[in-house]
């Protein structure tokens, strides 16, 4: 991709601008705390646990600072749609507890994202994982799906604690726990059920952030100014697009780019799949401008290639031109791998694969391998005394017949002459069938002779 290597100072006439500042601000005056403040709807909830809790959070003012500045970037649009559902805003804090709003946050549970999805629940709210992205990452996707999943909870329960406590421990957990309670006479609010200390732990964590952004000041903290318009805005692609380069093109770092398209898994977007970028107001600008003064160039130095048969990640980039290493490491292959059919690896564009990629490719792609046995390698074996068809070799040692027909440059309706040394490749069962003695391999001892052994294996490296 022929591109300067620094970005130009763009002329002023060149594309659009994505939005005027004062078509951004919506309340230019007003502070986003304070509006987070004034949309608290929850009941309060008192105990030794959020004292526990509050103490802990105002103790450590440095991971306090470095958190909230990390959840500026998101909250705007966060508070935006928590209010345009007209839920209680303390929902906006959940990224504090769930993930410290951290978008690229991995538990060990699996849980990913600032709204820690699992991958059952992500894809039940159509949250995509794939090769080339995971949309559980994605924040306005993951936002849009956690609001509808506590939304779904608060219709079972009737019940912010209730369905709260479910985000955590699971739906059916709180209800078995509801259950137990009812069966003993028992109430079944949050605080009457028997739960793991994680979800006991939950909501007190939860309200301790609220009383700590409800009065900063009391306890020592000092939150980071946040003006209540966004902090980023989407921009349209018109064409697959390597990170890098977009990154140049809004003028940002790689790492900047990436904290606001944390989903990406790949040096590439796949517009098919990710039509939208985010980025900060001027960034925006600028990319949109860059992006038409380019439009007749391409902006991708990568497309996808799906794998039409099993193979070793050699012979996949000996098929697409690449260096193994770069292949690997792109596709983060492990060592002792196959790349099973159907796969579909990130290539590097040349002149048979110069396309962008399809929107089936780009929402379904799938890495699918399997452990490779061992190395390897050429072994000679013979051909029985009445001679072998390529076919008949192959059947004895789990081969195709195309494979060793291959192997020994032959065709695959050639026959080998009787005791004939033919070229194999060793696998566990190739080579015991090979260390087997076999008649039709071998011919019979004469009786005047001493017994030789059946049949010896030479293995020979080509």
């Amino acid at each position: 991709v022929a591109l300067p290597p620094e970005i130009p100072e763009l002329p002023a006439s060149s594309g659009t601008s994505v939005l005027s500042r004062a078509e951004l601000d919506r309340s230019p005056n007003a502070d986003l705390w304070e509006r987070i403040r004034a949309g608290f709807g929850m009941p309060d909830l008192e105990g030794p646990l959020v004292d526990k809790w509050v103490a802990y959070y105002a103790g450590k003012p440095d991971y306090m600072r470095r958190m909230t500045e990390r959840g500026s970037r998101y909250l705007f649009h966060i508070v935006e749609e928590v209010a345009r559902r007209g839920l209680p805003m303390e929902l906006a804090l959940l990224p504090f507890i769930e993930s410290a709003y951290n978008p690229q946050a991995l538990s060990t549970a699996k849980a990913s994202g600032m709204w820690q999805f699992v991958p059952a629940t992500g894809r039940e709210y159509d949250l995509r994982q794939n090769v080339f992205r995971d949309d559980r990452r994605d924040v306005l996707a993951s936002t849009q799906a956690a609001l509808k999943y506590l939304q779904s909870l608060h219709g079972m329960f009737n019940d912010w604690q209730l369905a709260l406590a479910a985000y955590n421990w699971g739906q059916g957990s709180v209800q078995r726990a509801q259950a137990r309670n009812r069966k003993l006479g028992l109430p079944e609010g949050y605080l009457d059920l028997s739960m793991p200390s994680e979800t006991r732990n939950y909501l007190p964590k939860l309200q301790a952030m609220k009383r700590l952004i409800s009065r900063p000041e009391a306890h020592g903290l000092t939150l980071p100014p946040l003006e209540n318009h966004p902090y980023f805005l989407s921009v349209d692609l018109d064409r697959d697009i390597d990170v890098e380069i977009a990154a140049r093109w809004a003028g940002l770092s790689v790492d900047a780019f990436r904290e606001l398209n944390p989903q990406l898994n790949k040096p590439v977007v796949l517009h098919k799949g990710t039509p939208q970028l985010l980025l900060p107001y001027d960034a925006a600008n600028r990319f949109v401008r860059m992006q038409a003064l380019h439009a007749d160039q391409p902006a991708a130095t990568w497309t996808a290639w799906k794998v039409p048969r099993q193979m070793t990640p050699t012979e996949a980039a000996k098929a697409v031109g690449m260096a193994e290493a770069t292949l690997r490491e792109v596709n983060a292959i492990p060592a002792r791998m196959l790349i099973k059919a159907s796969s579909t690896l990130l290539v590097t564009r040349d002149g048979r694969r110069d396309i962008d990629v399809s929107e089936a490719m780009a929402d379904d792609a799938a890495l699918l391998l399997a452990p490779q046995r061992g190395e390897p390698k050429p072994m000679m074996v013979k051909a029985g005394r009445q001679g072998e068809t390529v076919a008949a070799v192959a059947r004895r040692f789990g081969f195709t017949a195309a494979q060793v027909a291959q192997w020994n440059r032959v065709s695959e309706d050639a026959r080998f002459k009787p005791g004939q040394a033919v070229v194999v490749m060793t696998r566990p069962a190739a080579a015991r069938l090979a260390k087997a003695p076999s008649t039709r391999a071998v011919a019979p001892a004469k009786a005047s002779r001493p017994a030789r052994p059946a049949a010896k294996v030479r293995v020979a490296m080509r």
